[in-house]
């Protein structure tokens, strides 16, 4: 069992390094992975772990050259943190260019979660990308555990976030912009893993699929003014994609820009774009979570 989170002082290199073997996965078949859980005080697996692990067994099963260029996923069933999880693999199809993946994530004899996947051949084509948000440097942003250091149970849903990730908000939290009401569905933030990570590209990707889970229905909050603590909301992910765009390394800084376009029916849409320290545009997610608030 994996020894950080919520339950754990860990931080840093060592929390980044029980992230790695949280990726780890222990093959028991061919194309049939076991992969160990984060200990948490909450019942629920969080998303972006099984998301990370799903996208690990099914990189196992591609040939080194061929990155993973998107992921479709959908989450089933409440992941139990207290029991390892195996995933199941299909090789769907490979072509000479693509090779397509599927995944489904296995508790207690139950489906928990499954994943669409397909990597790519390095090819040349056409370019474009959206342009950065002008934001401050992240050395110049509070660390999310100064941000709530002070703070009371408000911030207890954000202090139960992995601690492998540094995670620094460049908009106000949503639990210290609460009491202010409604604000643009607008949430960013500078992340990266705190330490150094190996140099296989997969791991990247599997890192960054990890922390992409971590912010994003935040912008869905911030327009209605509400908060985890603060207000009695329910939340889980539904589905998750992510289309992984350009290089880049997960333990360097990355801005993780993301807007809600819509929220109906206990569901909240939001969209996120991942760019580098030089503006570079490495990845867009988008994602629908389960948002139920009782007034």
């Amino acid at each position: 069992m994996v020894e950080f989170g919520d339950d754990s002082s860990l931080t840093g290199q060592d929390a980044v390094d029980g992230l790695v073997r949280l990726l780890d996965l222990e093959q028991i078949e061919q194309d049939v992975f076991r992969g160990d859980i984060i200990r948490s005080r909450r019942m629920r697996t969080f998303g972006g772990q099984v998301a990370g692990q799903a996208l690990v067994a099914a990189g196992r099963t591609v040939p080194a050259e061929r990155h993973v260029h998107s992921l479709h996923s959908y989450f089933v069933r409440p992941g139990d943190s207290t029991t390892p999880i195996v995933y199941e693999v299909d090789r769907v199809r490979d072509g000479r260019s693509f090779s397509t993946r599927r995944v489904v994530a296995v508790q207690h004899g139950e489906t928990i979660f499954s994943l669409s996947a397909s990597f790519q051949l390095a090819q040349e084509g056409i370019e474009h990308q959206s342009s950065m948000p002008d934001v401050p440097d992240p050395e110049t942003l509070a660390p999310l555990a100064e941000r709530y250091a002070t703070t009371d149970a408000a911030a207890e849903f954000y202090r139960a976030m992995p601690k492998p990730i540094d995670l620094r908000y460049v908009d106000p939290p949503t639990w210290e912009q609460a009491e202010l009401g409604p604000r643009p569905a607008l949430t960013r933030v500078w992340l990266r893993a705190d330490g150094v990570l190996p140099d296989d590209p997969l791991l990247h990707d599997c890192v960054l699929t990890f922390a992409s889970d971590m912010t994003l229905l935040d912008s869905v909050l911030a327009r209605h003014g509400i908060a985890p603590g603060v207000h009695e909301v329910a939340m889980a992910s539904l589905d998750h994609a992510v289309w992984f765009e350009r290089p880049f390394r997960a333990d360097e800084w990355l801005l993780y820009s993301t807007k809600s376009p819509s929220a109906s029916g206990g569901r909240g849409l939001a969209t996120g774009r991942f760019f580098g320290r030089d503006g570079t545009q490495v990845a867009s997610v988008v994602q629908e979570g389960m948002i139920r608030v009782r007034r």
